[in-house]
């Protein structure tokens, strides 16, 4: 099964849809990303982590919250950014796994590619999103279709 990591804070601060969401509390934001990226696991059966900077929270430990089998939830220890998360578990199965990273950070990019991984851009995966929506849709209609072809 194809993993995928999400640098979160980088993906919401690159894609268009949520440039109308900056004014907005960030739970609401991190909740429509959270919706977002449930749909695009559970359509393309890949096991994704959105990882949430977690540096400047109080708490200490990082918090996995499992939303579904292809959807956790990962804000990192205080003190760790994202990509320093990111980079630890990649190292670990990076060479084992099809692993994909979501990050527009250059570095960043480099180094997972430099540990196994693919990456993969913020805006290209946006691009992705958009693609595996539209099918969402397709898939859904010809579903109706068939309820109110089944009534007759």
């Amino acid at each position: 099964m194809k993993v995928i990591f999400i640098d979160a804070y980088n993906v919401i601060n690159s894609w268009p849809n949520f440039k109308d969401f900056k004014n907005l509390d960030s739970d609401i934001v991190r909740q429509k990303l959270i919706d977002i990226m449930e749909n695009y696991a559970a359509f393309n059966d890949c096991r994704v982590f959105l990882v949430f900077d977690a540096h400047s929270s109080q708490k200490s430990g990082n918090r996995q919250i499992n939303i579904s089998k292809n959807l956790s939830v990962v804000f990192t220890n205080y003190g760790e950014l994202a990509d320093t998360y990111i980079e630890r578990i990649v190292h670990k199965i990076g060479k084992k796994s099809e692993v994909i990273v979501v990050t527009s950070d250059y570095l960043e990019q480099q180094t997972v590619f430099q540990r196994g991984a693919s990456r993969i851009s913020s805006l290209e995966f946006y691009k992705d999103i958009c693609e595996a929506n539209s099918k969402i849709k397709i898939e859904i209609k010809k579903k109706n279709i068939l309820k109110v072809v089944s009534y007759l």
